[in-house]
């Protein structure tokens, strides 16, 4: 089954199981009167999104991508700050040519109110179909602000993988989150091992701090960023093998974390 609403704001696809995989910045297009007055170019925003992570959510039995882009409305930020306005608000970008008028944001706000809509709807449908469902909320992460031709930042500060728990209550989740982290860092990853940690640069967006709050006893939401070391950020050029092998090691995490559900289906 796939489904798109009437905005095109994400797709979503869905089959019988509890894992879904989600990639809400994984978008670029821009409804017509957004392309009119944003300030931006095309490589600056796409430097800003999390490209190819929808190529990721085929693990998912349950998939959400997000099809418009955050500088049109951020799906992860609170819904007061999910239309940028000004450049704090955008990595010090300035994202607009003219101020965006009260009824263009509450036009990119429908967005945002249709996409959770929409997600309410599927993760109740879950939660009564499987007790407990687990979100791989997936994203990607820049490391080379400094410029192409620079240094990137330091490694101790980012990991390749950064694993994002800081909205839910970890102590209920905490078997299945230390066996789905095992399972990624210890994968066979070009003969070697990921770089694989904990809330070290990110703890997790509103979208599943949302989760967390709305699905408490049912939902796990693990926000999984992705340092850019799989593509080349400033020209957007993936590395298609690495594309491939980052979703060989997600999948690899898949019977691991059906085994700790079922566990909590016991109790």
């Amino acid at each position: 089954m796939s489904i798109m609403n009437q905005n095109e704001i994400y797709w979503k696809s869905g089959r019988n199981g509890p894992i879904v995989a989600t990639a809400i910045h994984n978008g670029h297009l821009l409804r017509k009167e957004v392309a009119e007055i944003i300030a931006l170019s095309d490589d600056t925003r796409l430097r800003e999104e999390d490209p190819f992570t929808a190529e990721w959510t085929v693990i998912g039995n349950t998939q959400f991508v997000g099809l418009q882009s955050r500088f049109e409305v951020d799906l992860n930020r609170p819904r007061e700050k999910a239309v940028y306005q000004k450049p704090e608000d955008a990595w010090g970008l300035k994202v607009w040519k003219e101020e965006p008028s009260l009824e263009f944001i509450s036009r990119s706000l429908a967005e945002y109110d249709s996409f959770y809509k929409e997600v309410y709807n599927t993760f109740t449908d879950l939660g009564k179909q499987f007790g407990h469902f687990v979100i791989y909320d997936l994203h990607s992460y820049n490391h080379m602000r400094g410029g192409p031709d620079m240094s990137p930042d330091d490694p101790l500060a980012n990991p390749e993988v950064n694993i994002g728990t800081g909205t839910m209550d970890r102590s209920k989740w905490a078997h299945l989150i230390d066996r789905f982290i095992s399972d990624l860092s210890n994968f066979n990853y070009n003969n070697r091992k990921l770089d694989v940690r904990e809330n070290i640069k990110f703890k997790g967006g509103q979208f599943s701090k949302w989760i967390h709050q709305t699905f408490p006893d049912s939902a796990c939401s693990i926000s999984i960023e992705f340092k850019k070391f799989f593509m080349d950020e400033w020209t957007g050029k993936p590395d298609l093998q690495q594309l491939k092998e980052i979703g060989l090691a997600l999948r690899s995490t898949i019977p691991g974390v059906l085994e700790e559900l079922k566990k909590l289906k016991i109790k």
